[in-house]
């Protein structure tokens, strides 16, 4: 198991106490709470003495805030862009989902989590499970252009035949 899928497995364990808490601190930085730092430093400080190869600091925070706000089931190969690609509303509504995603992948790391708590709510919404793993690995990475358009194409996929 990699130290990624160690950590979603860890964010699956939480109680419902932790669970609240960490959703107390939408929003919020690391630095902001000494309660949300504690806690989150007992879920990832663990993984990072093991591995350097833990996620960073920043995503990893980022991911147990998006987890608590929308406990979606972990399920490899079930990408945010291509669960998102399947929940697209009816017609009238869609160019607007549509750019909501475009403009989400046009945000920088540190203001990307609202749109993600979107994304999150409309996995969750309509029934579908998420990949956390791969979902942190392509956030570590955000700054590459290659993340960003891979998750394009996986959005855009299913209109290839239309």
């Amino acid at each position: 198991m990699t130290p990624t899928e160690q950590f979603v497995d860890t964010l699956t364990r939480l109680k419902p106490g932790e669970v609240g808490l960490l959703r107390t601190h939408a929003g919020q930085g690391l630095d902001e709470s000494v309660d949300g730092f504690d806690l989150f430093a007992g879920l990832w400080w663990p993984l990072r003495q093991k591995s350097s190869r833990a996620p960073r600091r920043q995503v990893a925070w980022l991911i147990a805030k998006l987890f608590a706000f929308c406990p979606i089931q972990q399920s490899p190969g079930d990408t945010l862009a291509s669960q998102l690609r399947q929940c697209q509303p009816s017609e009238e509504r869609k160019k607007a989902f549509q750019r909501r995603f475009d403009e989400m992948l046009l945000l920088p790391l540190d203001r990307i989590e609202p749109t993600l708590q979107w994304a999150v709510r409309e996995i969750r919404s309509n029934g579908k499970k998420l990949d956390w793993a791969k979902l942190i690995d392509d956030l570590s990475i955000w700054e590459w252009g290659s993340t960003r358009l891979k998750w394009a194409d996986e959005f855009l996929e299913s209109r290839e035949g239309e």
